[in-house]
């Protein structure tokens, strides 16, 4: 439903005889739907409680639709809960309904923050080579 709305509003909008927002439009489009393709049933959920488990996150989360998985993200030196997690929904209005009535919730004794879940970033771009002693003098040898 909601991907049938997004592609009747990008032909509109591509229809238009302003040539600026034709080419914006379709400049855009591919973000746009990869946005609502990709990432979307997924929610993030921060200001967990270090008692909080997996088991508790999705029962919390199963009134609104089903949770394909819930995980918490731990430590890995401690296994200790670093405090948040993420949960995965069935579907995009599950999600959505999730995230609107379970903000700002308690959950375990802690208010809890949900939000659509961002993409990771790639972080082979951001690798910086390690210095190796002292660099090499330039011109002749």
């Amino acid at each position: 439903m909601a991907m049938g709305a997004l592609r009747e509003a990008s032909r509109r909008l591509a229809s238009t005889r302003n040539p600026a927002i034709a080419i914006a439009v379709t400049a855009t489009r591919p973000l746009l739907l990869t946005h609502s393709r990709g990432i979307t049933h997924k929610l993030f959920i921060g200001g967990l409680s270090q008692f909080a488990t997996e088991d508790s996150l999705s029962e919390a989360f199963a009134h609104y639709g089903q949770v394909l998985e819930a995980t918490i993200v731990t430590d890995k030196m401690t296994s200790r809960s670093k405090g948040f997690g993420f949960v995965k929904f069935a579907s995009e209005e599950e999600a959505n309904k999730a995230r609107e009535d379970m903000n700002g919730k308690v959950l375990n004794g802690r208010v809890i923050y949900v939000d659509i879940a961002k993409t990771k970033q790639d972080r082979s771009a951001d690798v910086v080579p390690i210095a190796r002693g002292p660099p090499k003098p330039i011109g002749d040898n």
